[in-house]
C-alpha cells in the first residue's frame, strides 16, 4: 500500500528470466479508491490474452480477486503473496489512528471492516497462497506465537480453512524478493510456455 511498481521490479526481471511477459498496476492507496483501481485493474485484465497468470501482493490480491469477478478474463493460475483474506489484525487495530488513516486512505479502512471481505468474490482460479513468517513472534509481539510476516498473520492469509500455504522466512514488505518466493512462483508458473 505504501510501495510503487518498482517494489515488483526484481520478480518481474525473474519472471522475464524465465519467459513470462510481466506488467504491473499500481496504485496510491493514500489518495485512490477501491473502487477506482479495481477498475483500472480490470481494464488491464480484459487486455490479457490466455493463457496468463496474476500475482497479488498483500492487497493486490484483493484488487484482483475483486476485478476479476464478472470479467470474461480467468487467470490460469493466483498467486496471493502476503494477501490477507480477512480482517488483518494490525489493520483493525490501527485503523483510528492518523497516520494509518493518512498513508493508507480508504483501502487501509476495508482492510479492517469484515464487511468487505464478505462482499469479495470467491477466488475463481486455482490459486496458491505464500505467506511469511519473518515477523516477530512472542510475549513483545501483536501477534503472540502465531506466524507473521511482521504484518499479516499467516493464518490471515488462508482463502479456505484447509489452506496449506507455502511459509517462507520473509517479511511482508519484502516478499517478492526473496528467492524462496521466487523459486516458488517459477515452480507454480513454469517457463512461459503455454
Amino acid at each position: 500500500m505504501a510501495r510503487t511498481p518498482l517494489s515488483l521490479a526484481g520478480l518481474a526481471r525473474a519472471l522475464r528470466r524465465l519467459g513470462h511477459d510481466p506488467t504491473t498496476t499500481g496504485y496510491v492507496a493514500a489518495l485512490e479508491s477501491f473502487a477506482a483501481v479495481r477498475a483500472r485493474v480490470r481494464d488491464q485484465l480484459a487486455r490479457m490474452t490466455a493463457p496468463f497468470a496474476c500475482i497479488g501482493h498483500s492487497l493486490g490480491g484483493l484488487l484482483l480477486r475483486s476485478a476479476l469477478d464478472g470479467t470474461t478474463s480467468t487467470p490460469r493460475h493466483l498467486i496471493f503473496l502476503g494477501t490477507p483474506q480477512r480482517p488483518p489484525l494490525l489493520a483493525r487495530k490501527f485503523r483510528h489512528l492518523g497516520p494509518y488513516r493518512i498513508v493508507n486512505g480508504e483501502m487501509g479502512q476495508l482492510l479492517a471492516d469484515p464487511a468487505f471481505f464478505a462482499r469479495l468474490p470467491p477466488v475463481i482460479a486455482p490459486y496458491t497462497i505464500l505467506a511469511g513468517t519473518g515477523g516477530r513472534t512472542g510475549r513483545w509481539s501483536p501477534f503472540g506465537n502465531e506466524p507473521n510476516d511482521g504484518i499479516v498473520a499467516v493464518a490471515e492469509t488462508l482463502v479456505d480453512p484447509s489452506d496449506s500455504p507455502v511459509l517462507v522466512a520473509a517479511r511482508h514488505t519484502f516478499l517478492m524478493n526473496h528467492r524462496a518466493v521466487r523459486a516458488a512462483i517459477g515452480s507454480v508458473l513454469g517457463d512461459g510456455t503455454p
